[in-house]
Parts: structure tokens; sequence; C-alpha cells
């Protein structure tokens, strides 16, 4: 099923080389890995928002009914899964300039294994208190980040302050595409009954 997780959690330098030395397809790769870890948070976010409701500090719940948790369900998982395409596409045209150059598809792997943390921390929605989320949320973050500050170097072949640069700015844009994704999320949430 998905056999690199706890090889990137627990020791990824060695996974990495793993993963490079398999030559896995884009189709193999979301088939086995992506579409299994993008439904994590989204189960849980369904099952969390339609059971409990969001949680705030003040005690009270905002519950959304089953159709509105659905289509929001729905549009943020094929939003995660164009997200990691997206990733792969911005890191084989960052590294346009390098001469070991990965194809495109290879570059879509690598983002595929660089989101599992993402999506792994995903399972803090089943109890969705704001600040749980969103403090689970960036440890995930980090460690994606760190993952892709770690996989650069062997990835590109290039060496480490290089690979800093590169999966900095890789990681800026990263962000800003996850904003990206979550604002449309909210927005489909708040206005998505008059859409649909």
């Amino acid at each position: 099923m998905v056999n690199h997780v706890w090889g990137l959690l627990a020791h990824p330098s060695t996974e990495f080389e793993h993963i490079k030395s398999e030559n896995e397809s884009v189709s193999h790769l979301y088939t086995h890995h992506v579409l299994l870890l993008a439904a994590i948070p989204v189960v849980c976010a369904f099952i969390g928002t339609t059971q409990l409701g969001w949680l705030s500090g003040e005690g009270h719940a905002i519950r959304l009914d089953m159709f509105t948790a659905f289509y929001t369900a729905v549009a943020f998982y094929l939003l995660m899964l164009a997200g990691v395409a997206i990733m792969g596409k911005v890191i084989h045209w960052m590294a346009r300039r390098y001469e070991a150059r990965p194809s495109l598809h290879r570059c879509m792997v690598f983002a595929g294994y660089v989101a599992t943390p993402m999506f792994l921390s995903g399972i803090v929605a089943l109890y969705p208190v704001v600040w749980l989320c969103l403090f689970v949320g960036v440890i995930g973050l980090c460690y994606s980040g760190y993952l892709l500050n770690l996989g650069i170097p062997h990835f590109l072949n290039i060496d480490s302050k290089e690979g800093f640069i590169f999966s900095s700015s890789t990681f800026a844009i990263g962000i800003l595409l996850l904003e990206f994704l979550l604002g449309v999320t909210v927005l489909l949430w708040g206005y998505g009954s008059w859409l649909f």
C-alpha cells in the first residue's frame, strides 16, 4: 500500500535513496500513495465537522450538514491531488538549470512523497479544534519542508548549500499554494450552497 511512509518518517535519507532507485511512475505513485494519503485529512475532516463541528475557544461548535461537508470534502480532495501535481511541475521548472534535471514524472513522484507529513497531519481533523489543527498542520508543514530540504540535494545531485536555496524557494511556493487551496476550500464552504 504505502510502503515508504514509515521510512520517510523514521529514516528519510535512506528512504529517499530507495525512492530514487525505484524509478516509480506517476500513476503508481498516485494509486498507491497520494490517493490514499490525501484521503486521510478529507475523511477525518468530514467526520469531525459533521459529528463534532468546528470547536472554537468559546465552547460552541459549528457543525456542517452532510451535503456541505461532502462537496467541500470532494473539492478539497481534488485540490490536494492537483496541488501535488503542481508542486511537481514547480520542482521540474525550477530544476531546468541543473545538468541532472529529472523528468517531470520523477518530480511529481518526489513532490508526492514530500507531501506525506502534510497528509498525515490531517488525522487531527477528527477532533476539529482550530488551534489544535493549526498546531499539528504547522508541524506537518515543517516536516514536509525538512523532507524537501533533505531530499533535493540527492534528487538533483547538487550540494547541500545550493539544495537549501532550491528547497527554500520551492517551500515558499508550496506554502503559497497551500494557502490558495485552503482559501478556495473556505470559499466553497461559505458560498458553496449557492454554487451547487
